[in-house]
């Protein structure tokens, strides 16, 4: 079963990494896009830049945590949908309360979408730190 663990794991994680670079990749032509077509003075513009990307790593992120749920609840990880939807969501995030946990033949897959939730996290991160020093608040020489 570990096995079954591990390659289902390795495939939602690669899913994952797929659609977060195609999601950061659209995240940066929406955020293009709207700052191009409404022209606001000042930090507005910032402003309204950086909203539109933590908006839309957020949504990015979302669809990461609704993937792992839909998997979960596809191979019987826990009983139902809503339940699979909150641990993905604890578990991706790595809040991680344990008061829902996975049935045991599962529980390595659970844990790999913990290590893929951080990593994502971190990585949007580092692009939340870029988009502001590139667009947002944060430009070099303004601040520092």
């Amino acid at each position: 079963m570990l096995i079954v663990n591990l390659a289902l794991g390795t495939l939602m994680i690669s899913l994952t990494v797929v659609i977060h670079t195609i999601g950061l990749i659209a995240v940066t032509h929406v955020m293009s896009w709207i700052t191009d077509r409404v022209r606001l003075n000042g930090h507005r513009s910032r402003i309204l830049a950086m909203n539109t990307v933590v908006i839309g790593v957020f949504c990015v992120l979302t669809a990461e945590v609704w993937l792992w749920a839909a998997g979960f609840s596809l191979i019987g990880v826990v009983d139902d949908f809503p339940t699979a939807l909150y641990l993905s969501t604890v578990t991706f995030s790595t809040v991680g309360y344990g008061d829902v946990i996975p049935h045991p033949e599962w529980r390595m897959m659970a844990a790999l979408e913990g290590v893929n939730g951080f990593l994502l996290i971190g990585w949007s991160t580092a692009y939340l730190i870029a988009a502001g020093i590139r667009v947002g608040p944060f430009r070099s020489g303004e601040h520092f």
